[in-house]
């Protein structure tokens, strides 16, 4: 119970024992009125109006003042937001940004509702390939301006961030304003990434688990921090991409699909067929593959293109015609991380690339069984091509090794066998020339007997008269009269020829 004090003879409560309800202390206040309740006489809706003026004059005294001082439209709304007019929602504070993520669910005509893009490249020892990824950049029709570029260095040994910043620095002070891109960010951050950057060893088997699930933290701390409210794209590329359409941003967003990924292959030298299927990493599920999973650990993660993993799946890259049509679709469960359009919602929803073993998977091909799982549509285009650098293997390295050594043995034996005939041809002369020579000498002999023959008298004599071919010419002189005997009779005697 409240304790109690008497005044006189009444039992007072505590706080009225200075007089007032309120617990106030009597003393020396000021008094405006007797302790009685006085009806106003001023009408509700005058004193409203009555207020409503003096917000507004006050209002406009500090618009004034604001303008004065700050001379800025951004200063004076700021004045505004302390309280003034808070009920119209083009007065905010400054600090403060407003994003409506209706209006970036990502269309198939980005480019005309200037849809940002979001270009994330992870990069690791990557200075050889900087110039020819910074030529791709050049060349995309999709204005630049709505690009916004975003790089993650990790675990490199060579010079990629100088000349990655060097190549920004160049691009961005291009004359052509078209070149200039919207925000970019470089990001570094390393993650013990120990596997070698050569073909065997990153495309070895006994790598790709651990790789791939470093190269999903990777994806995963540079989307993280690029990705802002404002952008309805992402795309993903691999810097060592050789060829690839200009237009492929529109074309790959023309399609509408929350996740969709071009077919990637890669040129070969001729002694190797001169071209192959690269990107195996997207495909569909089959039951065979489905059923290894389950006899697989926890932790196990299937990969495409070993024998270790027989998984029987109709892979994107192998159902390519180079006469088909390149917009043709396939839907698809793994996605390969060379080149992926995406819609921003499918991260903003919490798709990601899974750095542990998600239904078997990690990295892209887990991102494409998350999406799935999630309900969104992933698909491939079969026809779409893009090209990939050729990266010679060990075994293609030792074959071009020995293939150098035949070339130059064969260089070196045709050298040989030119020395020789050069040689003998000194030594011999060459039969073709003298037989010319002595030709030539044969038919000079038989121009000079022919005056001589024509001086002699005797051939003179024997000669027909006349000129042309007279008849007999060519044809032996006749044998004088003398000389010529009648044959001897059967069975006579004939004389010895000194008594004839």
């Amino acid at each position: 119970m409240l304790p109690f004090a008497t005044s006189g003879s009444k039992a007072v409560p505590r706080h009225h024992i200075s007089g007032y309800s309120n617990g106030y202390p009597r003393g020396n206040t000021f008094e405006i009125s007797p302790h009685r309740f006085q009806r106003r006489t001023t009408p509700v809706a005058v004193r409203r109006r009555r207020r409503l003026f003096a917000r507004l004059g006050l209002g406009i005294v500090l618009f004034l003042l604001g303008w004065y001082f700050f001379g800025s439209g951004g200063s004076i709304f700021s004045l505004f937001s302390l309280g003034f007019l808070s009920g119209s929602d083009d007065f905010q504070l400054e600090t403060v940004r407003y994003y409506d993520l209706s209006n970036v669910q990502g269309t198939a005509r980005g480019w005309e509702r200037e849809e940002r893009i979001l270009f994330c490249v992870p990069l690791r020892d990557a200075e050889p390939h900087l110039p020819m990824f910074f030529s791709h950049l050049r060349n995309f029709t999709y204005p630049h301006h709505l690009i916004d570029l975003a790089f993650l260095v990790s675990d490199s040994k060579d010079r990629t961030l100088e000349v990655l910043v060097e190549n920004l620095e160049a691009i961005q002070a291009d004359e052509d304003a078209r070149q200039h891109y919207g925000e970019i960010s470089i990001i570094e951050k390393d993650f013990g990434q120990i596997v070698n950057q050569d073909v065997e060893s990153r495309h070895g088997f006994a790598a790709q688990a651990s790789r791939r699930k470093l190269m999903a933290r990777a994806r995963n701390w540079l989307l993280s921090a690029a990705l802002r409210p404002y952008h309805s794209w992402v795309y993903w590329r691999d810097v060592d991409v050789e060829t690839a359409p200009f237009t492929i941003l529109e074309d790959l967003m023309r399609h509408n699909k929350d996740v969709i990924v071009p077919n990637v292959w890669r040129p070969l030298p001729d002694w190797l067929g001169g071209e192959q299927p690269y990107d195996l990493n997207s495909w569909q599920e089959s039951e065979t593959a489905l059923a290894l999973a389950d006899t697989l650990d926890e932790d196990a993660v299937i990969v495409e293109g070993y024998a270790e993993y027989a998984t029987w799946r109709p892979h994107l890259a192998y159902l390519r015609d180079p006469y088909g049509d390149p917009d043709m679709e396939m839907e698809i469960d793994g996605v390969g991380g060379v080149s992926i359009l995406a819609k921003a919602k499918v991260f903003r929803y919490g798709v990601h690339f899974p750095a542990f073993s998600f239904e078997k998977h990690a990295e892209t091909e887990g991102f494409g069984k998350m999406a799935r799982r999630m309900q969104f549509s992933v698909v491939g285009l079969p026809h779409y091509t893009i090209w990939h650098l050729y990266e010679p293997s060990v075994d293609d390295i030792k074959h071009m090794e020995e293939m150098k050594r035949e070339k130059l043995a064969r260089e070196q034996e045709e050298r040989e066998r030119a020395e020789k005939a050069e040689k003998i041809k000194e030594e011999f002369g060459d039969p073709n020339s003298q037989w010319e020579k002595d030709k030539s000498d044969l038919q000079n002999i038989a121009l000079q007997d022919q005056p001589a023959q024509a001086d002699r008298p005797d051939v003179a004599a024997d000669a027909p008269v006349g000129a042309g071919n007279p008849a007999g010419a060519g044809q032996p002189p006749e044998k004088p009269a003398e000389e010529m005997v009648e044959p001897p009779r059967a069975g006579a005697k004939v004389p010895p020829k000194e008594n004839r």
